[in-house]
């Protein structure tokens, strides 16, 4: 059924292309009227793509107001700066006013400083206070997610009074599930929900059914623990308030998923070696210099440590020289401390990242992978011995040499793979630059070394 959807929405891409191409945008308009909000910005995504931001601008401006307003929420920031590069000042001051504030903070923080400066004139004096405000929280924080629309309410006000407000104010709100009661100093006093209202009577007072029992953030959590306070406890709106517990707003599921997605990009660029510090450009909308000064770096450090790798195998030159067979089972030896450290390494860090390990479990993990290794290692050595006296028809020395430096570097990479994201977030690094690049560099450091100093001793090759 879905893939069924999926042509058939591709179906509806080509056919408003046809009319854009053929400049029958009145068509265009009418058939992307039909389409949620969310796939018009898809689609729209697209025309740029295939046919120019010029285009885009003119289906943009051909919508109706409040549609424009939330399919310019769900484009992408370069979009959102192309259509406002081709629209009025009074269109942009319309599509600024409605958007909601979250989103309306998003879009000013990429605007350009004139673009702002208008804005902000135009905005009310108080608007443009709480604006300011909210700009000048650290990016990646809660306060740079956070929204001031939500539902507040007073301990003495009862459960009509409630209903009423929620009625009144409602529609600005960014979630009316979930109420926030305040004292007169805007201090936090307890959340109470839209379902507790419901079945309320209308006389009874807040304060009697009214939660103290609640989960907050402070403003200036990090954005990941954000996440993973919305991972734990499943909320769809989260309280936040500053250091004297005054709420300043909250945050809601939806601007969480951005952030699960861009930290879970960040791990993944940062387990391949990648520092990306394009934002949430995409990878054909990144230069290829931008890719180039991305990746630089990491392969810099790498190449420092394979010349390591290097001196230590030129270290052995007269070992390699004399049983010239050792060299071909070099490779096997660094491949599999590569990839059993990076299997480790991949775990601890999806762990850390979820809370299911801590610090304190160090202790916890070594052990573990300790036994792991002495099981996979003697299991992999035992099938490479057979291999190598079976089919390579080589000495049991040889066999010795290299299953027993299979079953050392297997141990070292299972703990250095376990415990070395641990030391980084100890010492305040992100746990996922530990990940395949670094592991895979000291476990061939420990592999060469491990294997040629071991063919050294068992087969009495001085050095």
């Amino acid at each position: 059924m879905k893939h069924e959807m999926s042509e058939a929405f591709e179906m509806i891409v080509n056919g408003i292309f046809e009319t854009i191409e053929a400049k029958r945008y009145v068509d265009a308009r009418e058939m992307l009227l039909e389409q949620n909000e969310v796939d018009i910005a898809e689609i729209l995504e697209e025309v740029t793509e295939e046919l120019g931001v010029e285009a885009t601008v003119i289906i943009f401006r051909m919508l109706p107001k409040d549609v424009s307003v939330e399919v310019f929420s769900y484009l992408p920031s370069e979009d959102q700066k192309a259509i406002i590069s081709g629209i009025t000042d009074k269109e942009i001051s319309y599509i600024i006013e409605e958007l909601h504030f979250d989103d309306k903070i998003d879009v000013i923080e990429e605007l350009p400083a004139n673009l702002v400066t208008k804005i902000l004139a135009r905005a009310s004096k108080e608007e443009r206070k709480m604006i300011n405000t909210f700009l000048n929280y650290p990016e990646d924080t809660a306060g740079s997610l956070m929204t001031p629309e939500y539902i507040s309410l007073r301990h003495d006000m009862t459960v009509g009074e409630a209903l009423a407000k929620i009625r009144k104010e409602g529609m600005d709100s960014e979630t009316v599930y979930t109420c926030y009661v305040k004292d007169p100093s805007r201090r936090l006093l307890g959340i109470v929900s839209l379902r507790a209202l419901v079945i309320n009577d209308d006389d009874k007072k807040i304060s009697e059914i009214m939660s103290d029992d609640y989960v907050y953030i402070n403003v200036y959590d990090d954005q990941e623990e954000v996440s993973d306070a919305f991972t734990k406890y499943g909320f769809l709106a989260m309280p936040v308030v500053d250091n004297e517990h005054r709420l300043v707003g909250i945050i809601t599921v939806d601007d969480v998923l951005e952030v699960i997605e861009e930290e879970t990009t960040e791990d993944i660029e940062r387990m391949a070696g990648v520092l990306a510090d394009d934002g949430d450009m995409e990878y054909l909308d990144i230069s290829v210099f931008g890719h180039c000064k991305s990746r630089l770096p990491w392969l810099l450090l790498l190449t420092v440590s394979l010349m390591i790798t290097g001196v230590i195998i030129a270290r052995f030159e007269t070992v390699l020289e004399q049983v010239v067979v050792l060299t071909c089972y070099l490779p096997l030896l660094m491949g599999t401390g590569g990839n059993t450290g990076t299997q480790a390494a991949t775990l601890i860090i999806r762990g850390l990242s979820l809370g299911d390990i801590e610090l304190k479990d160090a202790l916890r993990v070594f052990w573990k992978e300790f036994r792991i290794s002495l099981i996979l290692g003697f299991i992999l050595s035992v099938f490479n011995f057979a291999k190598i006296m079976i089919i390579d028809r080589e000495s049991v020395a040889i066999a010795v040499t290299v299953c027993l430096s299979i079953l050392i570097v297997i141990m070292f990479a299972k703990l250095i793979g376990g415990l070395l994201p641990m030391l980084a977030k100890r010492l305040g690094i992100d746990p996922a630059l530990m990940a395949s690049p670094m592991i895979s560099s000291l476990t061939d450091m420990v592999a060469c070394l491990t294997y040629l100093a071991m063919a050294s001793m068992i087969l009495g090759i001085a050095i």
